[in-house]
């Protein structure tokens, strides 16, 4: 069975769009539990962007939290909240990277163990992995055969000063790493989160990191047969302008889309009251050299309140870790909160916000009192069920949703499939479609057919069923 989210275009015939928008769908900050940690250690001097990894291992019944931090900083070290709310950070070139490492049961309560691995100020009784280790992104490869390379790293080393190269790294349970393996060739810019990830359709890792192009970030794709030889990095997004810039996009797969969590960054006018801070939007792609955003200014978490000093801890910058699904289908985005502008003083926080999975934006009506109408691509019945994701609007008593079959958008429906045969019935959280007089979608199986489909109080989130894109891309079943 397949699910197509309404926030693709793919999915959508524009003409025939009335009375809709696309709306974000916030996650909800856990307000009970949050911030779950932050920088409480000496050597955690300022955690920064964090960029962090939380994955859950199955193997293991273990959530593991990997995450970027800065252990030396002299503009940071032994500077009172008094003395920072009082004067502006100078980031320095002698500041030291480093990469940590916390671990937990349940998602919510984080130890910080002590690894034995780094030494920092005479001792390595702290939960450092590397020194020098810049944006560093972590993948649990499911795909790998060799135990010794469950998990995965990509990483800037970064000795201060210049000395800068990409490198791969291997580990068997995330906590014993090899040592770093340099990139055999080109070595971007990077300064940012470097997210591996599998691409199941092409049989070949990728990489999301970043360069620099016209004076702006610009996010980039690579590609890896043996994850140490990769690709020229090529761009796969862009924000807008200085205003909002992209700063990292850590991204997860969902079904066959790609969607990622893409930090905003805000310069270009200092006036602006969102100047120098991070809020995190929405993108998604269906092949990932090409991303786009879903809904522009709107966000899935919202930042806290307030400023620094004494704002909420997230009110200023927010950088994600790819979602992550709990052992009871729970949707989680783990997320590093930070309680200053990105370019001053500000203390940075573990936090979490639930999603609903598969409900991460829908299509709206733009006014409630009004009927909707939305049509999708031409589609191939492969069998019997179809059913519409929809949450009915609080409020609005008379709603409905019918849908309606058509060979194409310039014919008429079907013989038994338009609006008047129509049957809904709510079963298990969505709306199973059926027509009356028809043995389900018997009748049309392996036709090519357009779904219209008007309503009036809901809110839609995807098509499912025994269907599959018959446009806008290779269909093999139809060739």
């Amino acid at each position: 069975m397949s699910q197509y989210l309404f926030l693709a275009r793919s999915v959508l015939n524009p003409q025939f769009m009335e009375n809709v928008q696309l709306k974000i769908e916030p996650a909800v900050k856990d307000t009970e539990n949050n911030p779950l940690f932050t920088e409480d250690k000496p050597w955690e001097v300022r955690i920064d962007n964090g960029y962090p990894n939380v994955i859950y291992d199955e193997k293991e019944k273990k959530y593991k939290c990997f995450y970027t931090l800065i252990v030396e900083d002299k503009d940071c070290w032994m500077v009172s909240r008094e003395e920072r709310a009082s004067r502006d950070y100078i980031p320095r070139s002698d500041r030291v990277t480093g990469f940590a490492y916390a671990e937990s049961n349940d998602g919510i309560h984080w130890i910080k163990p002590n690894l034995n691995r780094v030494e920092w100020n005479g001792n390595k009784n702290n939960n450092l992995l590397f020194k020098y280790a810049h944006g560093t992104g972590v993948m649990l490869d499911e795909h790998e055969t060799d135990p010794n390379r469950r998990y995965k790293m990509v990483t800037k080393i970064d000795y201060p000063v210049d000395r800068q190269h990409m490198a791969v790294s291997y580990s068997p349970d995330g906590i014993n790493w090899e040592d770093p393996i340099p990139w055999p060739k080109y070595n971007p810019p990077a300064d940012s989160h470097n997210l591996p990830f599998w691409n199941e359709k092409e049989q070949c890792y990728m990489l999301l990191s970043r360069i620099w192009r016209d004076g702006i970030r610009i996010t980039t794709i690579s590609r890896s047969d043996d994850f140490l030889n990769w690709s020229k990095p090529e761009e796969c997004i862009r924000g807008q302008g200085f205003e909002n810039q992209i700063y990292a996009m850590p991204i997860f797969k969902w079904n066959q889309y790609y969607l990622g969590l893409a930090s905003m960054f805000h310069e270009g006018e200092r006036n602006a009251i969102n100047f120098d801070t991070v809020d995190l939007e929405l993108t998604y792609a269906e092949d990932p050299t090409k991303f786009d955003f879903v809904a522009n200014d709107q966000f899935v978490i919202e930042r806290g309140k307030g400023s620094y000093p004494d704002g909420d801890f997230d009110c200023g910058c927010i950088y994600a870790s790819p979602l992550v699904i709990s052992p009871d289908n729970e949707a989680w985005i783990y997320y590093m909160g930070g309680n200053g502008r990105h370019t001053n003083f500000r203390e940075s926080s573990l936090a979490r916000a639930k999603w609903k999975p598969g409900k991460f934006a829908s299509l709206t009506p733009r006014k409630f009192e009004t009927e909707s109408m939305i049509a999708t691509s031409r589609m191939g019945i492969l069998g019997n069920k179809l059913e519409i994701l929809a949450d009915k609007i609080p409020g609005v008593l008379d709603g409905y949703l019918k849908v309606q079959i058509l060979p194409d958008l310039a014919s008429p429906a079907l013989d038994g499939y338009d609006y008047e045969e129509c049957i809904v019935e709510e079963k298990n959280g969505k709306l199973s479609i059926s027509y009356e007089g028809k043995n389900g979608l018997q009748e049309i199986l392996n036709q090519k057919v357009a779904f219209k489909i008007k309503f009036k109080g809901y809110r839609l989130w995807s098509i499912e069923g025994d269907i599959e894109m018959a446009e806008h891309r290779l269909w093999e079943g139809f060739v």
